[in-house]
């Protein structure tokens, strides 16, 4: 403070022509602290006591105290007289209360810039489950109250919460170690100053305790005496933020030029004197040393007094005092008529209040010429800037405060916090981070679930259900994927759902495909023997032109079966029922023909009888056209109106979409299915009427079995059609239409090829003619 003045004097270009002086008050202790201030309110050179107060030279500025806890009612007495204060250590975020600390400035930041930048250190290495030890005052517990604040912001989880002083009963001391022994965190923050850390870490050491990373405010992590406590290297490894360092020039020279001369009356000077040189001074009491001869001088002694490197809170001191020059230098240039106060006034050199520092104070902003900008805001809070140290060991075995990073909350958001990890060191020297959490971290693909009577960072990891993912870790709930995707087997990623079809390339698909083809070639067999024995009695018999008919209309039910099997297609769904519906109604029509053909021919070999005549081969081919018409007609209502068409059906399984063909119109459906039962089932009772017909007609017996396969298979369609899941579905239709086609083929058709083929004497009018001749005879 004596350098800065010293220098504020000498300087020209602020406050010229005036001269700052100083008045010193280094006592200890609240009260001795209360007097000082209040000899200061009253103008009195000397402390007050015992009441005696007077109003005389009232002081301008106040610098100090350092700490928080006396500062509280100091500041609060003298605000009440508008005279500034300024502290250059007092962190308690409490003091940024305006109206109970009106004239409270500080040129340290706020604890609660400090809790913001410990949360986000805190934060930046995965700590989520801490303990907090706090010196039970109002910076501790204050700076713990802004500290938990911050927390909550970055869901950080304290498990305990203690506090103790210096000057405690040791019992209270012995149960915060019990506390942290028995405490799953393994990080430690310590909001408390030097005494408190070097009680509690030597208390640590003698039990053997190890393994914790402590986290410490600025009161003690770069304080000198960590390294004459025991048990000190528990603290190694230790993170903290603290203010910046800065060189100031010319203040080693100065502290260097001290001599007892100049502080005749400080026992502080006097015993740091006599230390330093092991001598004793004129009128010392310590008669064991030698006397001091005079000439000693601290220019060639390196010790901590002079050792102006690590220059922190210092600083803050040099920059106080700047802030009243700079206040009092804009009040003294200030121009009459343009003045802040009344009727644009200025105050009067001659009587300056402190009121009126007061209002230059709120509008300092200046740089300092180590380009250190000062000035406070709405609070008398300065600018937030702060080191991040580490506490590493040296050569010497001692601790040394390692500068790894820096916090600015004058900064962006996402850019005040940066650290450069790979020069930090642990504790025990290891390289790798702490672990302090706890539960683990949920992997993508899980979710946190909390457990009850917990707090928020102690929870169970639940993989997600099917169809739901998470893609980042300690995700709190799962999201579901968008319709036509779903989760992978890791829960993490959303894949398209398999799109599931009755394809050629699979086994099912092959087969059916197989047995298509396999049908439509015994039906074009059949078609060629039968063309090649046309002129045979049987073929003739047997009514070629509609028998012929029948083998073209299964060729194309044999080969409309194909129609269901690969992807759909707008195209592929209507052909696919109306190709089957018209198919199946040819052929059951020409079946039909052949029936009633067999009833006609035998009515016909009655005496008399004259019916063939209205069923002659016009007939016939009327008949199975206009049958087929109406299908046709059906068929083209249904495409017109509501037709088939592909659907993707993601309601029958949720990880997979079946591409079906929809119907469309149900209705048009089943009246397609529905005309073609009526057909088989006419065709089904002629044939059942016709079946005791002699040999020579007997096709209403094979007609009959064949009916009755056909019935048979389409009847058990129904429920097999509606209750099938996906692409079975379309593998029971086409199953269906194989195994009626092949049920035709095989009834009607495959007795004829067997005569034609290896009975040929069978093939012969009279043997065709032998069982008709009986029958009528008898």
């Amino acid at each position: 403070m004596i350098f800065a003045i010293n220098e504020i004097n000498q300087d020209r270009s602020i406050l010229p022509n005036v001269t700052l002086g100083w008045r010193i008050y280094d006592n200890c202790g609240t009260m001795d602290i209360l007097r000082a201030g209040l000899a200061l309110v009253s103008g009195l050179r000397q402390e007050i006591q015992d009441g005696n107060c007077t109003k005389r030279e009232t002081v301008q500025a106040i610098l100090g105290h350092s700490g928080s806890t006396p500062i509280i009612p100091f500041a609060q007495v003298v605000g009440r007289f508008n005279i500034p204060v300024i502290s250059h250590f007092a962190t308690c975020a409490c003091l940024t209360n305006r109206r109970m600390f009106p004239t409270f400035y500080r040129t340290i930041p706020s604890d609660y810039y400090q809790s913001a930048a410990i949360a986000k250190l805190i934060k930046h290495f995965g700590w989520t489950w801490i303990g907090v030890i706090a010196v039970n005052n109002y910076y501790g517990l204050n700076g713990v109250a802004s500290f938990v604040q911050s927390a909550q912001e970055y869901e950080i989880c304290i498990e305990y919460s203690e506090a103790f002083s210096s000057s405690g009963p040791p019992e209270q001391l012995q149960k915060i170690v019990e506390v942290i022994k028995r405490a799953t965190s393994r990080v430690i923050l310590a909001f408390m100053s030097h005494r408190e850390i070097n009680i509690l870490a030597a208390e640590i050491y003698k039990r053997n305790m190890t393994g914790f990373q402590w986290v410490g405010s600025d009161a003690w992590i770069t304080d000198y005496s960590l390294a004459d406590s025991e048990g000190h290297g528990i603290l190694v490894g230790s993170l903290g933020f603290v203010v910046s360092k800065t060189h100031i020039p010319g203040l080693e020279d100065h502290l260097r030029r001290l001599h007892p001369s100049q502080f005749p009356n400080s026992q502080f000077v006097r015993d740091f004197w006599e230390s330093v040189f092991d001598c004793s001074l004129v009128n010392s009491l310590n008669a064991k040393r030698k006397p001091c001869t005079g000439t000693e001088s601290l220019q060639n002694v390196d010790i901590d007094f002079t050792d102006v490197s690590e220059l922190r809170f210092e600083t803050n001191v040099y920059k106080s005092l700047y802030a009243v020059a700079h206040a009092l230098d804009d009040l003294l240039k200030c121009e009459e008529g343009k003045g802040p106060f009344a009727n644009g006034s200025c105050a009067e050199m001659q009587n300056i209040q402190p009121s009126q520092v007061l209002h230059y104070l709120d509008n300092v902003d200046f740089t300092t010429r180590e380009g250190q900008r000062v000035y406070f805001d709405s609070y008398g809070d300065s600018p937030a800037r702060y080191e991040l140290v580490n506490l590493q060991t040296t050569s010497k075995g001692t601790l040394e405060a390692i500068t790894v990073g820096i916090f600015d909350a004058s900064f962006p958001e996402s850019q005040q916090f940066i650290i450069n990890n790979e020069s930090l060191m642990w504790g025990n020297n290891s390289m790798l981070v702490p672990v302090s959490v706890c539960s683990a971290s949920c992997d993508p693909g899980t979710q946190k679930v909390l457990i009850k009577g917990k707090p928020v960072c102690c929870y169970h990891c639940i993989r997600c259900p099917a169809g739901e993912i998470t893609n980042t870790t300690d995700a709190l709930q799962c999201l579901k994927c968008p319709s036509e995707f779903w989760s992978n087997e890791q829960r993490d990623t959303c894949v398209p759902k398999v799109v599931e079809f009755l394809a050629y390339t699979e086994l099912l698909g092959y087969l059916l495909v197989l047995f298509s083809l396999i049908g439509w070639f015994l039906t074009m067999i059949t078609t060629l023997i039968f063309y090649c024995h046309k002129e045979t009695p049987l073929v003739r018999a047997n009514n070629s032109e509609l028998s012929f008919l029948l083998l073209f209309s299964l060729t194309l039910c044999f080969l409309c079966s194909l129609t269901f099997i690969g992807r759909p297609s707008e195209w592929s769904c209507m052909l696919r029922h109306t190709a089957f519906g018209i198919t199946f109604v040819l052929c059951i029509s020409c079946v039909l023909g052949k029936t009633i053909v067999v009833l006609m021919a035998f009515r016909a070999t009655l005496p008399g009888s004259n019916v063939m005549k209205w069923f002659g081969p016009l007939q016939q081919r009327l008949s199975v056209f206009g049958a087929t018409l109406i299908q046709v007609l059906i068929c083209i209502l249904w495409l017109t109106i509501n037709p088939p068409f592909p659907n993707k059906n993601m309601l029958y399984y949720k990880n997979k979409i079946i591409l079906e063909c929809s119907l469309g119109s149900p209705i048009g459906f089943w009246a397609v299915l529905g005309y073609i039962g009526l057909l088989a089932l006419l065709c089904f009772v002629l044939a059942f009427l016709a079946r005791k017909l002699p040999d020579n007609f007997n096709e209403a017996k094979l007609i009959t079995f064949s009916m009755l396969i056909f019935c048979a298979v389409w009847i058990t369609f129904i429920p097999a059609y509606v209750s099938s899941p996906g692409k079975f579905t379309v593998a029971v239709e086409v199953f269906s239409i194989l195994a009626s086609s092949y049920g035709l083929l095989f009834c009607i058709f495959m007795p004829k090829v067997f005569i034609i083929l290896f009975q040929p004497d069978k093939n012969t009018k009279k043997h065709i003619m032998g069982k008709t001749q009986n029958y009528i005879q008898y």
